[in-house]
């Protein structure tokens, strides 16, 4: 028997929903932010923003370091991470690979923070002379995409030098020791070689190609939880602003969390752009670019529709 009390109680709950859609989603009992060395993260991770941000919600945040891209990417693919933040190559490998990723944002680089560098004694002057040469770089990272267009760029193919896939930390040695004759790298990484190695920059990534960085999260935790991930976005776009107009906090709390040289710190984070947007049509286009680049030289095993995996967020829907 349908009661007054029942009918009430079933208006209430619908205006309830209406009044809140995130309230008809369920919610995760804790969010895992993959994160970089470096950037913003350290001052956000110091702020407890995202933390404070969540708690009212019942929601926990577990924050995991990775050494760059790739690996990150694995984490949300298998499932152990929910969100994270990488370059523009690792996304066009993992979606190659099937995995279960979403673009969510974007930040706009200015090309500043990631270098083809080589010794200051080296002979190497200009692109065209990496030719015949040995260089170090992230395979599947950002690096590895500005390597490949400078390439390009200077009329060379791959096949016209001698890659050396090492991750930063081994990339380093081999880049100090001489083993490599140039190395593709990004900050800080970059600004430290530049300190204390004396490294000459070839190119930026501004004088190669437009490069962009992506917030990343898993396609199952976006489905599922569309408004955390509009959130998350909101909250990284606010610290963006705050960081962008408060840069010595920004390195103090990055210097202080990795250990790295405050002046390399502040080279990194003087040349940096922080603003979280949307994902339009022109940073589409610039990312299919990415992927194009790489099928056609075979470094995917097949080609890839990035707005396929592009999930739409409207600030303050």
């Amino acid at each position: 028997m349908i009661t007054r009390r029942v009918i009430i109680a079933s208006a209430f709950a619908l205006t309830a929903l209406a009044v809140d859609p995130a309230r008809a989603e369920d919610k995760p009992a804790e969010i895992r932010i993959g994160t970089q060395k470096g950037g913003l993260f350290p001052a956000v991770r110091q702020r407890h923003t995202v933390e404070d941000a969540f708690k009212p919600l019942g929601i926990k945040v577990k924050w995991i370091d990775f050494q760059f891209g790739p690996p990150l990417l694995e984490a949300i693919n298998v499932g152990s991470v929910d969100f994270g933040f990488v370059g523009d190559s690792p996304p066009i490998f993992a979606q190659a690979g099937a995995a279960n990723i979403r673009y969510v944002a974007a930040v706009k680089s200015e090309g500043n923070n990631q270098a083809i560098i080589v010794p200051p004694d080296s002979p190497i002057k200009i692109l065209a002379d990496l030719k015949g040469k040995r260089i170090a770089f992230g395979k599947g990272s950002s690096a590895h995409n500005l390597l490949v267009a400078a390439l390009e760029k200077a009329g060379l193919s791959w096949s016209d030098i001698t890659p050396a896939p090492l991750a930063p930390a081994d990339a380093t040695v081999a880049f100090v020791k001489g083993a490599v004759d140039a190395w593709s790298i990004w900050d800080p990484y970059l600004a430290l070689a530049e300190l204390k190695e004396k490294a000459r920059v070839i190119a930026f990534d501004k004088d190669v190609h437009k490069p962009n960085a992506f917030y990343i999260a898993g396609s199952d935790f976006v489905a599922k939880y569309p408004s955390v991930v509009a959130k998350l976005n909101t909250i990284f776009a606010a610290e963006g602003r705050w960081a962008d107009a408060h840069r010595e906090e920004v390195a103090s709390a990055q210097a202080e969390a990795t250990g790295v040289d405050i002046e390399a710190i502040k080279r990194f984070v003087a040349r940096s752009n922080y603003q979280v947007v949307p994902i339009d049509q022109d940073i589409i286009k610039g990312q299919q670019a990415v992927a194009d680049r790489f099928a056609r030289i075979g470094l995917i095993p097949k080609p890839v529709n990035v707005s396929d995996i592009v999930w739409k967020w409207t600030p303050g829907s």
